[in-house]
């Protein structure tokens, strides 16, 4: 339970400090008081949203504490933005904080109200008192594999469906390259020397023929020369030696010139096989806008492999359509289990709420939660839940929203609290003015089943009714004060002659009248 709350530096607050009670507790105060500061405090202290304007006007950081049984939680906003929570003075998340306060308390603001109308809320009041937390855990584990396997199944399908439109192209694209016999990374530099060799076959020939004639054509030719002069050393053995080995050489030069000239011929058909060959290449590095031969040959690997992935899909998809399956029968499986732990506690809420709206002056009440199964498999099950309400005779079953007062959804609100509350450990419920609309002996109703209430946990109730302040155990009441600096707001709890005069306040207004004390000592001894 919530046993002590410190504030210090928030909006109206510079200091504060209540000790809370268990059992039922009552903060009272005129509107505009500040009763909705103290909760916005709490609120913050327990994760809600930090902003720097709640820090009090001139002042550097606000600080909150709330102390529970086991737990000193602190909260610390700082005017530059930054804040910081500690739970038992470690530091936490604003997630790791907000789920342990959710385990501590429950705060009903007036707004909360609204929800009843809300179908995830009505939902989540039937799995509070059908206590299934086991098995939708059970369905959100199957229904959670089944979304991934639908996800990885339609990613498949858009894979297919994008392919399909390119198997085509690709099927095209391959079959030219492969077409194309590429083989050799060098081939293109190979090309290219023949095709130079053979674009120069009569200029080469004319060279042979030249060196040919120079060599060996006529008396003055280097051969016939060098033979003379060989003749001229005969005598000179060393000299005449040497100069015979290069005259046999030369004629050995002459002989292969001449094999070379008779060989050397121009051929069109291979020069145009070599071109031909050359374009092909080069029109295909173009047109992918590859470097070199190597490329394309990694670029047709790769496209032979698209479709041979392609060519596998219809595999890949039965898997995945069977694993679709396979998760969605258990998803159903589990979700009717669920389903099954809501159904059996329709009849006991509706016979609760209506005993209990009874006592709050709707004696004519009819509820009734309508459970029907969704079009499809839904993150919280198969089920839509649907309450539905009646607050008059004859009047038939209709949905929340569409019939019921802003008095009656607070009684409804108040009903269905403590119907949570009787089936769950929350040590401490805060009630912010959830006798809106309500008046006379309603609000009396009301103050009992909040007693009723307190009896397992603390209730701490921010109302204007004298009927259910008086039936609570311990009293504040929160007021406005002017100090040389500014206007605070502060808090006070009440002994038994200011709780009188408290009372008798809410009831007559700030003229207090006897008769108006008398019926507060008439309240609070009731």
């Amino acid at each position: 339970m919530l046993r002590h709350l410190h504030i210090q530096n928030y909006a109206l607050i510079s200091h504060l400090d209540i000790d809370f009670n268990g059992g039922f507790s009552a903060i009272t105060g005129e509107t505009g008081a500040g009763k909705s500061i103290i909760l916005g405090a709490l609120g913050l202290v327990l994760g809600a949203r930090a902003d720097t304007k709640t820090i009090t006007e001139g002042e550097e950081r606000c600080v909150i504490e709330a102390e529970f049984d086991d737990y000193l939680i602190r909260r610390e906003l700082n005017i530059n933005g930054r804040s910081r929570s500690l739970v038992n003075d470690e530091v936490v998340t604003q997630a790791e904080l907000k789920a342990l306060a959710a385990k501590l308390i429950d705060i009903h603001s007036q707004h909360e109200s609204l929800l009843i109308a809300n179908d995830d809320f009505q939902l989540g009041i039937v799995d509070a008192i059908a206590d299934n937390a086991t098995e939708r855990a059970e369905y959100e584990k199957h229904y959670s594999a089944l979304q991934a396997a639908k996800s990885e199944l339609q990613q498949l399908t858009d894979t297919i469906s994008k392919s399909e439109k390119d198997r085509d192209y690709l099927t095209f694209q391959y079959e030219q390259l492969m077409d194309a016999n590429l083989s050799d990374p060098n081939e293109l530099e190979a090309l290219e020397d023949e095709e130079y060799s053979l674009s120069h076959v009569e200029e080469r020939k004319a060279h042979l023929t030249a060196a040919l004639q120079a060599i060996d054509n006529d008396e003055m030719s280097a051969l016939s020369l060098i033979h003379s002069a060989v003749g001229e050393l005969q005598e000179v053995a060393d000299l005449g030696e040497r100069l015979r080995s290069l005259e046999i050489e030369l004629k050995d030069i002459a002989s292969e010139a001449d094999r070379l000239a008779e060989n050397t011929e121009y051929d069109p058909e291979r020069m145009q096989q070599v071109v031909d060959r050359l374009d092909e290449i080069n029109t295909l590095l173009r047109k992918h806008g590859k470097q070199n031969i190597a490329e394309l040959m990694a670029y047709r690997d790769e496209i032979g492999a698209q479709l041979s992935k392609i060519e596998s899909f219809d595999d890949e998809l039965l898997r995945l359509k069977t694993e679709v399956s396979k998760h969605e029968a258990a998803a159903t499986k589990a979700a009717e289990a669920l389903s099954q732990t809501r159904r059996k506690v329709v009849k006991p809420i509706c016979e609760r709420l209506v005993k209990d709206l009874s006592s709050l002056a709707i004696a004519h009440a009819k509820v009734d939660i309508a459970i029907t199964d969704a079009p499809t498999l839904l993150p919280q099950g198969k089920d839509l839940v649907q309450f539905m309400f009646a607050a008059n005779l004859n009047q038939s079953l209709r949905a929340v929203s569409e019939v019921a007062s802003g008095g009656e959804i607070s009684r409804l609100m108040l009903c269905i609290k403590a119907l949570i509350a009787s089936s769950n450990g929350l040590p401490t419920i805060i009630f912010d003015e959830i006798d809106t609309g309500v008046s006379g002996e309603t609000a009396t109703q009301m103050g009992r089943i909040m007693c009723q209430m307190a009896e397992s946990r603390q209730i701490i109730a921010i109302t204007h009714l004298p009927q259910i302040a008086a039936q609570a155990s311990t009293q504040y009441r929160v007021y406005k004060a002017d100090t040389d600096r500014r206007t605070e707001t502060n808090i006070q709890r009440l002994n038994d002659a200011e709780r009188v005069n408290e009372i008798a306040g809410m009831l007559a207004g700030k003229q207090i009248t006897p008769a108006a004390i008398d019926t507060a000592k008439q309240l609070l001894n009731n």
